[in-house]
This record gives structure tokens, sequence and C-alpha cells, in this order.
């Protein structure tokens, strides 16, 4: 029977979000909830797998891994993004790559990144702990009005463009800077290209809306870090290694700066990571696209391109030169 492999299901949300016993009917479907420990994890878990549905950049299917995985035929990614599955590596195995439309994702995540700007600035979690341990308004640090502001936003494509307007609707100035932006650009989206170093010294946030890169890993180091005000909020929730890691430990540690981040280098984190640890942080466990409206994209649509592959009429297919 044509074995199935559901990947990354973090949040135990897969049974729920599709119809699952259509494949099932067809095929033996095994859901994973836990991420694997490493690429001799994963080849030794799906080596048996003839369809792989994946979540987009969790697991990573580089050119290695495929060649591991002698019977696998099709792998579905979710979205549009594969920047974690080396597509001329499936397409020389001959592995059918599917993909799914990426419902609201983008809102979901421009709204998280508000979400996180706002609990840094008003400390919206050491509020709830206050609460929950049975104080009130002691030990809760007092917070900072983001109306007459200035947000820097770095990376003004869809996800910027929305924190931008996000920005002026709480009276905010906002600044934009990336390495193509351009001022007519900027100014469309109501925001001031600055160069990226006057971003960084006259913002009192600094969200990241870029994709990672070669160009952009790292896009913030420690000078650049050094060069904001104190007290000021670094938002990421792109990419965890837009970010210098080491540099940014020793900003909060020196309690120079605040993190509210989503996205880390490592992911799931470990349980050891510093980050875990570190004081002038708000920390969610990468959440921004996982919402019950993405969901139910993702997986249905994962699904069918299943059951469309074991038709011999694949759908949403990404290589299709892999079909000839």
């Amino acid at each position: 029977m044509t074995k199935v492999a559901v990947l990354d299901d973090w949040q135990g949300v897969a049974r729920g979000s599709a119809d699952w016993p259509k494949l099932q009917a067809r095929a033996d479907v095994s859901f994973f909830a836990r991420a694997f420990d490493s690429e001799d994890d994963a080849a030794r878990e799906l080596a048996d797998t003839d369809i792989i549905l994946s979540m987009r950049e969790r697991t990573p299917f580089p050119a290695s891994l495929i060649a591991r995985l002698p019977k696998l035929k099709m792998l579905g990614t979710t979205s549009a993004r594969t920047a974690t599955v080396d597509m001329d590596a499936c397409t020389r195995h001959g592995v059918v790559v599917c993909n799914t439309g990426s419902g609201p994702g983008l809102y979901a995540t421009a709204e998280l990144a508000l979400g996180l700007l706002i609990a840094a600035m008003r400390h919206i979690p050491d509020g709830d702990a206050a609460m929950r341990a049975g104080r009130f308004q002691d030990g809760v640090p007092t917070g900072g009005v983001l109306h007459g502001k200035t947000l820097g936003v770095i990376g003004l494509g869809r996800i910027g463009s929305l924190m931008a307007r996000y920005g002026h609707a709480l009276g905010m100035r906002v600044l934009a800077w990336s390495q193509n932006l351009t001022p007519g650009k900027a100014q469309e989206h109501g925001a001031i290209l600055a160069p990226k170093d006057q971003l960084l010294e006259q913002a009192d946030a600094v969200t990241l809306h870029l994709v990672l890169s070669e160009r952009t890993r790292g896009i913030l180091g420690q000078a650049d870090l050094a060069r904001m005000k104190p007290g000021a909020v670094v938002v990421n929730t792109s990419r965890g290694p837009l970010v210098d890691q080491a540099a940014l430990l020793a900003a909060l540690r020196a309690g120079r700066i605040v993190a509210a981040l989503d996205v880390f280098d490592r992911e799931p984190l470990p349980k050891d990571h510093p980050l875990r640890s570190a004081p002038n942080t708000v920390l969610m466990p990468h959440l921004g696209y996982g919402v019950r409206e993405v969901w139910a994209q993702f997986y249905p649509e994962s699904m069918e391109n299943a059951l469309a592959f074991l038709d011999g009429k694949p759908v949403r297919v990404l290589n299709s030169e892999v079909l000839a």
C-alpha cells in the first residue's frame, strides 16, 4: 500500500483540518507531530515513504536527503515558497513537487507582528505573569505609547506594507528600507525611504519582513543593533537568521534593546537555547501564519494533491518538467 507521511504537525491540527479518510482509504497515512532531530533521523523515518506532505520551511529537503529517499515519488509543500526544497534534486530523482495556496497567511503574520510589538511595548506577558502569580501591578514594568513614535520597516513587501499601514493607524511615523526599495514605492505605502543607519537610529521599533537569502542573512548585526535607541524594540516574524544571534543576545543581556520574536535560527527552539532565559524578550513559537484559516487551505489542498497524484493526474505541480 502507498505510504504517505504528513510532517511537522507541531500543533496537532492536521487531523482535524482535512477529510483524511478519503486518502486513508487508498494509502497508509502517518502523522508526524515532532520535528526530526537530524537529516539522518528524517532519512530513517521516511525511507519507505512514497508521498510526503510537508509544511513549508520546517523540515528541509536538500539534495542529500532527496537522494536517501529512494521510494519517494511525490513531495507536497504548502504555499508558493519552496526555499527549503531542492527543486532540481527532486526533478533529477523523478519526484513530483506540488504546492498549495497560501490562504490569509500574510495577514496572519502581519497581525502577529503587530501583536508582538504591542506586547513588548506594554509588557503584556509581564502583566499576565503577575496576575497568575497572585500579584497585581507590582513587578510589572511601565510601558510606553506607540502614538507619535517611529516605526522602522525593513522590507516593504506584502507583509511589510501591512505593518506600515498598521503603524499609520496607530499614529506612528513610518520609515522603510531594503536593498531595492525606491522612494516612490515607499511613498505608495505611506512610508519614508531612509538609509538603513538612519532608520535604526531614529526608530523606536524595527520590524523585519525580508526573505532569508545570502544577501539578507545577518542583515542586523552588532553594529546595527548598537545604533538603535535604548529600549527600542526589534520585531522578527520573518526568519531568525536575519539577525545575528550572538549580537542580539549581547544587546538583550545589556538591557539596550527589547526583542519580540516569532522565529529563530533553529526550530523548534531547543529547551536549553539561551534566548529562552534572555531578559527583555517576548517569545512566540513560530505561529505567524499558523491560524485556522490557513490550515483550512493547506491541509485539504495537500490531501487533494496526493489523491490527484494517485489518480495519475497531478495538480499544482511546481516542477512540471518532471512529468515529461
